[in-house]
């Protein structure tokens, strides 16, 4: 398995820890996340979904694995999912910019 980076650590940290500041400061400024279509941009609308969608539904992630992807910066992770939403194992893809994530795709099954 794929070594863990640190803002993909961040992303599941803060979302584990409850912290909406350090969910949202583990993206780059005009970072994305993209939950089926629906696409939170900069860390105002990342915020918004983090309210509505995850720590606002109190979700709590667990690793399943990891892969690099041929993209540079790319990964695709499998997440354990549970709390007051969905629950259950989802991909997501993340593309890395330096020491922050730059976007997140949860990817449809």
């Amino acid at each position: 398995m794929t070594t863990l980076p640190s803002p993909i650590a961040a992303f599941i940290d803060a979302t584990n820890a409850g912290d909406s500041d350090a969910f949202v400061a583990a993206f780059t400024e005009d970072g994305t996340l993209d939950d089926w279509g629906r696409v939170a941009r900069g860390h105002d609308g990342i915020r918004a979904w983090d309210r509505t969608d995850n720590i606002g539904k109190q979700s709590q992630f667990e690793l399943v694995d990891i892969a690099e992807e041929t993209e540079p910066d790319t990964y695709l992770v499998h997440l354990k999912v549970t709390g007051n939403g969905f629950n259950g194992t989802s991909p997501f893809r993340f593309t890395l910019r330096g020491d922050l994530i730059e976007s997140v795709v949860i990817v449809p099954d």
